[in-house]
């Protein structure tokens, strides 16, 4: 009974840590320009000498540089909006609901409702307008996309880092960072597959249930991601954590796991991630997984084997293994 009401705890705690980001971004730009602004001010100084260098100091470099450090949190996540909402998804969303129904209606008037000619002649006109649409538009714009979203992600990460711990404690080394970027990369796609393989079980909800659980686990590795990068986790030690504390990982990547999968299609559950990640990594940044008596599932073992196998073929990797302990994390009082 103990171990039930503590993953339901936990499931409950990684559900209300998912909306903190929600609260935070309106802070978050505020408080770090006035850490910034603090540093430059004299007042902040206790050294007199100090204080008269600053106060001798051309003020306009100064403004010009406290202009350009400012937090540009809450902007980037209105880009992110206005990028991934209002063209993108809206222009689908256009095509879809409001053109291509156009069109139909102007075909089957000229051709007539009942004419095997005009649903002839409709079939190739819906075929040519979706594929001249999906090649010089959708794939163009979602690339373009997904590299300034990416940009974005890894600017609020640091940004959202900064606001809740200070310095980033990284201590990773060039040719490490690459590293553990590629193979964690590669871990997340093959998990990403291993979630998708869940459908295919015979009992639909069972298997869609399951699918729902990887991609929450999924989603919220890559909203972590940016905490732990910053704290100089590497990517067995990332796995580890999530293995560990995954009823609350479940619950927080829950609401954005059910709001991507509104849309069958995959170009729109993309652009629905891309709008509501950048405050998942705020969110992530004020969260601290709760630590429940649940049993510890190691549900990234396939994943790390195939990757060790298909690293180990092109000789390019070393095995990894989550077997090392992960920090204490706290508990929540």
């Amino acid at each position: 009974m103990d171990v039930l009401k503590g993953f339901w705890t936990s499931i409950f705690w990684g559900m209300y840590d998912s909306f903190k980001g929600t609260y935070t971004l309106f802070h978050l730009d505020k408080e770090l320009n006035r850490r910034r602004l603090s540093r430059y001010s004299p007042t902040h100084s206790n050294s007199p000498v100090r204080r008269r260098q600053s106060e001798s100091r051309d003020q306009t470099p100064v403004r010009t540089l406290q202009k350009h450090e400012e937090s540009t949190v809450m902007s980037r996540i209105l880009q992110c909006g206005l990028l991934n909402g209002a063209i993108f998804l809206c222009s689908i969303i256009f095509f879809e609901s409001a053109f291509l129904p156009c069109m139909n209606m102007v075909i089957m008037f000229l051709f007539g409702q009942e004419s095997s000619s005009g649903l002839s002649v409709w079939f190739w006109i819906d075929l040519l307008l979706r594929i001249f649409f999906q090649t010089t538009w959708v794939v163009p714009l979602f690339t373009i996309s997904k590299f300034i979203n990416n940009l974005w992600f890894q600017d609020i990460g640091q940004s959202a880092y900064r606001y809740s711990r200070g310095r980033s404690n990284t201590s990773l080394g060039l040719s490490k960072s690459v590293a553990d970027f590629i193979f964690s990369a590669v871990v997340e796609v093959i998990f990403l597959v291993q979630a998708m393989l869940m459908t295919y079980n015979p009992i639909y909800y069972l298997g869609y249930g399951l699918y729902l659980i990887h991609l929450s686990l999924l989603y919220s590795l890559y909203a972590f991601e940016y905490k732990w990068g910053e704290m100089g986790w590497e990517i067995h030690r990332r796995l580890t954590c999530i293995e560990t504390h995954w009823p609350y990982f479940i619950g927080f990547g829950l609401p954005l796991a059910m709001l991507t999968q509104l849309s069958d299609s995959f170009i729109i559950s993309g652009c629905v991630f891309s709008m509501l990640f950048p405050v998942y990594i705020i969110s992530a940044n004020e969260a601290n997984p709760v630590a429940e008596s649940c049993s510890r599932i190691k549900i990234f073992s396939p994943v790390i084997a195939v990757t060790n196998a298909l690293f180990s073929i092109v000789g390019k990797g070393k095995k990894l293994t989550t077997q090392r302990p992960v920090a204490q994390h706290q508990h929540r009082r």
